[in-house]
């Protein structure tokens, strides 16, 4: 009886196998290459090139004489920089808040298996559906003095009733809080269900068995155990908040005035309105530490806890 021969013994299936080996290991690379490239192009590449242009006198056309940090001392001097700064202060806050505290009380109506669950979580994220600008327009609407909900009161008898927090420069920035929440809040909820319905029933099985109530076995096991879920959310609210452009050239356009100016719509008008390039980069380049800031220590903290576990 003859021995069948080994793949080694064969011509050519050797070399044929290594070279297969090599295509799988480098195809990944290959396709990812593309991809990688563009990104570190577009996105990472223009950082440092307005960065560079945050240091020169650019006006309408880049300029690339090195000036120092001269745009940032106009930066600063500028009173629109520090309403703009002041105002990404109140709505980051409140944004991130409000989102938070709806996101996780509707999360947890849901988890409590109500009837119609599918359809009211899906009334929930519809406001996820629409663009920034369509939401701003809406919210225009209904908040108009002489259209939405003062005409409305109005007209139902209330002739002494007012709401005209979109053309009082002290409260602008509070209608874009509501039209952020009113968007977002669906997003953070969905999250939090998530997180919710991916806690170990045993846990609270155990914790009823010990007397605890349901509020309780909430806000002393459940939500401290979402605290990835926590920081996530966060993460994206922090960013939406301050990259907020859309929303607020919809809603109020920056004004009355610039009173309900943030730093993206302060570095648009600057750049691509005043033709002062030079000054805008300067404010994009501080709405990336702003950024930072934010990032770094969350990342940080979750780094070391997770080393810690």
């Amino acid at each position: 009886m003859s021995a069948t021969p080994s793949t080694a013994a064969v011509p050519g299936v050797s070399n044929s196998g290594k070279f297969l080996d090599s295509v799988e290991r480098f195809l990944p690379k290959l396709v990812l290459a593309p991809t990688f490239v563009v990104t570190l192009l577009f996105i990472y590449g223009f950082i440092l090139w307005t960065g560079y242009l945050s240091f020169t006198q650019s006006r309408m056309l880049p300029n690339y004489d090195l000036v120092g940090f001269i745009q940032y001392q106009n930066l600063f001097d500028n009173e629109r920089w520090w309403v703009a700064l002041k105002n990404l202060a109140i709505f980051g806050s409140l944004f991130i808040a409000g989102c938070l505290a709806i996101g996780l009380g509707m999360a947890i109506l849901l988890d409590q298996k109500i009837r119609g669950e599918g359809f009211i979580r899906s009334i929930y994220l519809y406001p996820m559906a629409l663009s920034f600008v369509v939401t701003g327009t809406a919210w225009k609407w209904i908040l108009n003095p002489g259209l939405g909900f003062e005409k409305v009161m109005h007209d139902m008898g209330f002739a002494d009733f007012t709401f005209d927090w979109l053309t009082n420069s002290d409260m602008a920035i509070y209608t874009v809080v509501i039209a952020g929440v009113w968007q977002s809040s669906g997003f953070i909820m969905a999250m939090f269900l998530a997180g919710l319905r991916g806690v170990d029933e045993s846990i609270v099985k155990a914790a009823q068995v010990d007397g605890a109530s349901l509020p309780t076995i909430y806000w002393r096991i459940i939500i401290p155990s979402l605290r990835p879920v926590f920081f996530s959310a966060v993460m994206i609210l922090s960013h939406i908040a301050i990259k907020s452009f859309d929303l607020v050239m919809a809603l109020t356009g920056g004004g009355p005035g610039f009173a309900s100016d943030t730093p993206a719509t302060f570095m648009y008008t600057f750049s691509f309105t005043r033709n002062q390039i030079g000054m805008g980069a300067a404010s994009a380049m501080m709405m990336l530490m702003i950024v930072a800031a934010v990032v770094v220590p969350f990342l940080y903290s979750e780094l070391r806890s997770s080393r810690r576990g």
